[in-house]
């Protein structure tokens, strides 16, 4: 039996990981030896962005490769109910669904977040196997989606519920683990998803246990410290360290595409330096995240400043496979493997976000960057300044009034955000002062 020549894929994605919370990326409290690893081996991206300051947004865009506000689940900032109107529609061709239709074997382990049974679902979207939770979020320990008892479990083979016993962040890697181990022998190329739920809150490290099971909140906005989120993420690298692992025996490394990414900027206990703000916003810390990507029969070791966005990765893993994004939903995204290979140097980009809480807007364009929060604008030079702290928007006013108008018109072109679609506030930490302008250049007279 030979196999097919078609690269496997691995797309890791944490959950909101802050852009310095790897060591390859500036972390220097603790150490994450093997993503470092994986970012020697492969390519380390110093301009990849998440297309939304929070998690299910994010994967719409992913799943899809186009701008989440096409839809009107990815309306939702993020997914915080059940409903049969808020999911992904199952016949929108998906990353999965058209690797699925061309011979690839495709699973989901992890956080799905994209809308909830029976009408939603990683089956019903081109997953063939998945194993995991359908919500946002659930206890590393009891696999509750909220705090207390008697409340069900959030975690399913498919979609009949099932029980484990275990620190969730290891479940997965066990499961990914076992999933890599059984295609060593096979035919047909996979596809798989292995989307962690770390270091996401509840704060909570693997021997925590004990504290898992006392909260009464599962928020948990008060709990947590610097040190038990370096346990969750130091964990979170032990897990793909595995999974590496297992694909290394496998003997399959040589021709596997493997990404890890984040859904979008850390949270209160993330190192973003030096970027300014978090998860919930449109600031370079909310939206910047670390990116790794190796394939070492096509890539070299390198560091790129290609700008990438999540919806990106659509068209390129697809490319990878020598097929094209569905004709009847073009992707919003662009193959970036000419800038990876040296067919192409890498290339300007023009890219738009919103999020309805402070109504942000953002573009980045070039080096430039237009941004709104509440009625405060700003024009920053991202490259040059990125703690985004010199507005420019009177030194520049043309570039300022042509950003501008290039959201507007881009605007037009997504669905509305109305005052049914929900959103996650601002967290509590965040101070108003941050939307200041800290520095106006102006013009002298």
């Amino acid at each position: 039996m030979s196999r097919d020549s078609r690269p496997n894929f691995i797309f890791i994605v944490a959950d909101d990981l802050g852009w310095a919370d790897l060591s390859v990326y500036g972390q220097t409290d603790y150490e994450t030896p093997h993503l470092d690893r994986l970012a020697a081996q492969g390519v380390r991206f110093t301009q990849a962005y998440s297309n939304s300051a929070v998690c299910s947004a994010t994967r719409f865009a992913l799943i899809t490769g186009r701008y989440q506000t096409r839809l009107r689940g990815g309306l939702e900032e993020p997914i915080a109910r059940a409903s049969e109107a808020i999911g992904l529609p199952p016949e929108h061709p998906t990353l999965p669904s058209i690797l699925g239709a061309a011979g690839y074997r495709t699973a989901l382990i992890g956080k799905w977040h994209l809308g909830g049974l029976p009408k939603f679902g990683p089956l019903k979207s081109g997953y063939q196997k998945f194993f995991g939770n359908y919500g946002g979020v659930i206890d590393y320990f009891t696999h509750q989606p909220r705090a207390g008892a008697g409340v069900p479990k959030d975690l399913w083979e498919d979609e009949l519920p099932v029980d484990r016993v275990g620190y969730y962040t290891q479940i997965l890697a066990d499961e990914a683990s076992q999933y890599v181990r059984a295609q060593a022998g096979a035919a047909q190329p996979y596809f798989l998803s292995l989307h962690f739920t770390a270091p996401h809150w509840p704060w909570v490290g693997p021997e925590d246990e004990a504290v898992s099971r006392s909260l009464t909140d599962l928020f948990h906005y008060d709990g947590g410290n610097l040190q038990t989120y370096a346990k969750m993420v130091r964990s979170l690298d032990a897990a793909v360290g595995q999974v590496l692992g297992a694909l290394e025996a496998s003997g399959q490394a040589e021709n596997t595409v493997v990404v890890f990414t984040s859904d979008n900027g850390g949270e209160r206990f993330s190192k973003t330096w030096p970027f300014t703000g978090q998860k919930t916003e449109l600031l370079e810390g909310g939206l910047r995240v670390p990116t790794l990507l190796r394939w070492p029969a096509r890539l070299a070791p390198q560091v790129s400043e290609q700008v990438t966005i999540t919806m990106d990765w659509l068209p390129t893993l697809l490319a990878a496979a020598g097929l094209q994004p569905h004709p009847d939903y073009p992707s919003d995204g662009q193959d970036i493997l000419p800038a990876l290979t040296g067919d192409q140097a890498p290339w300007p980009r023009t890219l738009f976000w919103r999020y309805k809480a402070q109504g942000q807007r953002a573009v980045r364009d070039q080096a430039w960057k237009y941004l709104k929060i509440n009625e405060h604008e700003f024009l920053f030079d991202v490259v040059q300044d990125q703690r985004e702290r010199a507005n420019l928007r009177h030194r520049h006013p043309e570039v300022f009034e042509r950003l501008k108008a290039l959201w507007a018109q881009w605007n037009e072109t997504q669905l509305p955000i109305t005052d049914e679609v929900f959103t996650h506030g601002v967290t509590p930490d965040i101070q108003a002062d941050r939307y200041r302008p800290e520095r106006e250049v102006r013009v002298r007279p």
